[in-house]
């Protein structure tokens, strides 16, 4: 007999220093990503991105290490929440990448708001503008595709240091996200958490396919 399964246990709720350091890194994000939009990321400088919220560059920098850094902020909360999803998977038998797709979904619906939405639009197109950003966030994903690798490896006991697949399965469900991503910010209409949520999973459905397409067969056009 089956049974359902259990509800994850509620977070306690976050004191007031963390709500005001949780409003503060708000307010860094839009303020940056709406200046960045409307005078340049390059021609934009963090003593405007600071004037703009009444605080120091000290504070600034409590938060985050430069302008591509705050510009990245929600992806980096995405991927780092998806690194702490890796962190509590357990041997199941299942293909490692239906898990790590598992713990991708998982960390979007923990993470995506209509706020975060809006942020990572916006910061998917000033990427596509800024090199810098591009680099920043290159190395970001890199480095926990790194850490995660090694987390699956330890958490379903893959103890063959020569063994590729299961870092390859972590950089295809990568590469399935910024496809994703960059289609589903360039769809025409407005961008709805549902939306990205359909596009995600038809692409990691897709990349779990991949290595078997064979292309579809040629028509035969009646000719001999």
């Amino acid at each position: 007999m089956s049974t359902a399964p259990a509800k994850p246990a509620a977070q306690p709720p976050a004191s007031l220093r963390e709500r005001k350091k949780q409003r503060t890194q708000d307010a860094l994000v839009d303020a940056a990503l709406r200046l960045f939009q409307e005078r340049g990321f390059a021609e934009t400088t963090l003593d405007e991105v600071c004037a703009e919220v009444e605080v120091s560059k000290r504070t600034f920098f409590r938060y985050f290490a430069s302008k591509e850094d705050v510009v990245l902020a929600p992806s980096n909360e995405l991927w780092l929440t998806y690194q702490r999803e890796v962190e509590s998977v357990t041997p199941t038998g299942n293909p490692v990448f239906g898990t790590l797709q598992e713990a991708l979904l998982t960390a979007l619906e923990k993470v995506a708001t209509p706020r975060w939405a809006e942020r990572a639009v916006a910061a998917r197109r000033l990427a596509e503008t800024s090199p810098s950003i591009t680099a920043h966030s290159l190395s970001f994903c890199d480095r926990v595709s790194n850490e995660t690798w090694r987390t699956v490896c330890t958490r379903l006991d893959l103890t063959d240091p020569e063994d590729l697949r299961p870092r390859l399965a972590q950089d295809l469900l990568v590469a399935a996200f910024h496809s994703a991503m960059e289609r589903w910010a360039k769809q025409p209409g407005p961008k709805t958490l549902p939306g990205l949520r359909s596009r995600l999973r038809d692409t990691l459905t897709a990349a779990a396919q991949a290595t078997t397409y064979t292309g579809a067969p040629a028509l035969d056009d009646g000719q001999g």
